[in-house]
């Protein structure tokens, strides 16, 4: 016969046949915890089942144990037991824990049916009691605070939206759920991660937040640095100001890959590689820098380090956009398999329909073979999903500069440069447009600011991309007249590039307006040694020659011809029939996302990815 016990709080009495057993439920309740810490999900789903037998459904062992068939993936036999206990009704944590066991295997309507259970018990939380007291045994406290279960509640709610396509309602979801909870940190990501808001919208979101109410006096000031780091992306990059106390976040890897990001957005590609580098060697799969550090792989075309990269995170990610997000960058970046480069991306898209990124990859594979409308598709779907950023609209803008719709190009380019002020590639595609409307004071200012912006970032020499902007500026100083200048901008891309066919039928053209014929037809021999078939190259060529011819006496030291011979009529010559075709566009890719793919130099006449700038002089 067992000895006699005392019943104390938390212990349950067994009848075994040999007598009473007595049972402590609360130290079973803590090895259910502690598995759960051990990630020992199966011991945990054990004990925790025979605790809320024990205990006879009590509220909270129901919740854990539902917690533990999540953590198992046993999603719909979690969700059955909480809803057949009308958990979801009495306490707000059941209910979310409930609606995120559909939303894991993606039944995002019935998830968000459940949250919208407008239940005044579950708002009011675990104090409220039923008049009878029949529920008082489901009514628990799970151990979070309720404001911080409101919380998860609307970013779940936000998450449901989003896969639905509501972005408006996920975006005030997202906010929703960062009032309610400054230190849901999530919500936040998802907002700016996703490019949800513009600039001004993030500004008045911090503004907002009520962080002295929420937040130890202590910690206002830590919170508040941490999110104000994550915005700003199209400031100047600057030496972050850190006060003393909090000095060791200047080694954090979050803060230090925000500092990349802004450096990336800002087209200073080679110190945000260095950056995004050293992060890697800490940390090989930093969730956030990854996909940074691949659109900077792209930019500066290393596609041996990205060949590497992508294939070694497709081995050990393989349900991972990011992993096929770099792959098919890769492929992109050699050029010439734009099909197997589209394969890759779509499957990143399939993975993670939100992925801005491959999206605008995706829209480059297309545009580069001048499929403007599946271009144009891809790349709508991108500003849909990222309002904040300003990548898809230029890119929108391009895709309409290259059919010829001026009008609708510069509205969206205006809107690119409303959200980055500061994007050479966006001042450089204004002046484009300028250009094209006569407007050449306007369009040598935007190409000049262009220019600045440029040298400031590039201190060293500039890369080969830049050469559009520097025959461009070449082009305005020729229409304006101002000859030797328009030949120094000229050169210095000739310097950049120096196998370009246009940049040498350029400077020959200027050179056979100021009569110098002999050199000019020089350099359009160079062009047409490089592109035969520049039909711009050939008709200039045969009509310099005959005025070449017209002016050269007929030997050394002859003297000036009869009168007989005067008003021989040479060939009538008007430049004004003749264009150039120059590509003056840039594409560039952004990430979570930013990146850039160098422009292509063909002939407008076999092309028509080119923005053809008119060579006429009037």
């Amino acid at each position: 016969m067992l000895p006699l016990t005392l019943k104390m709080a938390g212990d349950e009495i067994m009848d075994s046949g040999f007598g009473q057993i007595l049972v402590n439920l609360d130290k079973l309740r803590t090895l259910v915890r502690q598995y759960v810490d051990a990630h020992q999900y199966s011991s945990a789903l054990f004990w925790a089942d025979k605790v809320s037998s024990l205990s006879n459904g009590e509220g909270q062992d129901v919740y854990w144990l539902a917690q533990c068939m999540f953590l198992t993936g046993q999603y719909h036999r979690a969700s059955h037991l909480i809803r057949s206990k009308k958990l979801d009704k009495k306490n707000a944590a059941c209910r979310y824990l409930a609606a995120r066991c559909h939303a894991e295997v993606r039944e995002w309507q019935q998830a968000l049916h459940i949250l919208d259970k407008l239940d005044l018990e579950a708002r009011v939380g675990p104090q409220v009691r039923s008049d009878d007291g029949k529920d008082d045994k489901l009514q628990f406290d799970c151990g979070i605070p309720q404001h911080r279960v409101e919380s998860s509640i609307a970013l779940m709610r936000g998450k449901i939206f989003e896969s639905l396509d509501n972005r408006d309602q996920a975006t005030e979801s997202y906010r929703t759920a960062l009032k309610l909870d400054v230190y849901c940190e999530e919500a936040f990501q998802l907002l700016v991660s996703h490019h949800m808001l513009t600039a001004q919208e993030e500004r008045e979101l911090i503004e907002s937040l009520p962080f002295a109410k929420q937040c130890p006096e202590e910690e206002v000031e830590l919170v508040r640095l941490l999110y104000e780091t994550k915005l700003k992306k199209y400031d100047k990059p600057r030496e972050l100001e850190i006060p003393t106390s909090l000095d060791p976040l200047h080694e954090n890897l979050d803060v230090v890959v925000n500092q990349a990001e802004r450096n990336y957005y800002n087209c200073n590609f080679r110190t945000a590689y260095k950056i995004t580098s050293k992060v890697l060697q800490q940390d090989p799969y930093h969730n956030t820098c990854l996909p940074l550090h691949i659109a900077c792989l792209t930019e500066l075309k290393k596609t041996t380090e990205l060949f590497y990269l992508g294939h070694k995170l497709v081995d050990l990610y393989p349900t991972d956009p990011v992993a096929w997000f770099a792959v098919g960058c890769y492929y992109l970046t050699v050029g010439g398999k734009h099909d197997v480069a589209r394969r890759y991306l779509t499957k990143a898209t399939t993975l993670n329909r939100m992925f801005g990124p491959a999206w605008l990859a995706f829209g480059h594979s297309f545009a580069e073979e001048a499929e403007h409308d599946q271009a144009m598709a891809a790349y709508f779907t991108a500003a849909q999903l990222m309002k904040g950023c300003h990548l898809p609209v230029l890119y929108i803008g391009l895709e309409y500069g290259m059919t010829n719709n001026l009008k609708l190009a510069e509205r969206f380019f205006k809107q690119a440069l409303n959200i980055a002020p500061e994007d050479p590639f966006v001042l450089h595609e204004m002046g484009v447009v300028a250009f094209q409307n006569g407007d050449l004071d306007t369009a040598e200012k935007f190409f000049m600011d262009a220019l600045e912006k440029v040298q400031a970032i590039e201190k060293e020499m500039l890369t080969e991309k830049w050469e559009p902007l520097l025959n461009n500026l070449g082009h305005v100083c020729r229409k304006l007249g101002r000859y030797e200048e328009s030949l120094t901008y000229h050169r210095q891309a000739l310097v950049l590039c120096p196998q370009n066919p246009s940049t040498m039928a350029a400077i020959g053209f200027v050179h056979s307006l100021q009569s110098h014929f002999d050199m000019a037809i020089d350099y359009f021999h160079k062009a047409l040694g490089l592109r035969r078939d520049d039909t711009f190259s050939v008709t200039m060529l045969a009509q310099t020659i005959e005025l070449y011819i017209g002016e050269m006496k007929p030997y050394e030291g002859a003297e000036e011809l009869p009168e007989k011979f005067e008003g021989i009529p040479l060939p009538e010559y008007n430049v004004g029939d003749v264009k150039l075709g120059d590509v003056t566009a840039e594409l560039k890719l952004e990430g979570d996302g930013p990146m850039m793919l160098e422009s292509w130099g063909q002939d407008a006449s076999t092309s028509s990815l080119d923005i053809e700038v008119e060579m006429e002089d009037s």
